[in-house]
């Protein structure tokens, strides 16, 4: 009786330390991942007419009022300045 006790101890042990092992191993997978996107500058920008995010390396820059703006489209961009000029 004692025999199966001690095993279930021992296995519920391991287990522990399995699941232990393993999550580890996936946040630092997870980590990798996240400086890999990070290397890779693709930042969201938020477009301030239509509210869209959109890649950074993407977005149509431009500089208004001596401020840099990120817009979606020339469209966005020249609605955004009709808006500011009105």
């Amino acid at each position: 009786m004692y025999r199966l006790f001690l095993i279930a101890v021992l296995l519920v042990v391991l287990y522990y330390l399995i699941r232990r092992a393993m999550r580890k191993i996936g946040q630092s997978g997870a980590l990798e991942k996240l400086r890999d996107s990070g290397a890779s500058g693709s930042h969201m920008v938020q477009d301030p007419v239509c509210r869209v995010f959109v890649p950074r390396e993407n977005a149509v820059r431009e500089q208004i009022g001596g401020q840099t703006y990120f817009f979606c489209s020339r469209g966005c961009a020249t609605a955004f300045e009709k808006q500011l000029s009105s």
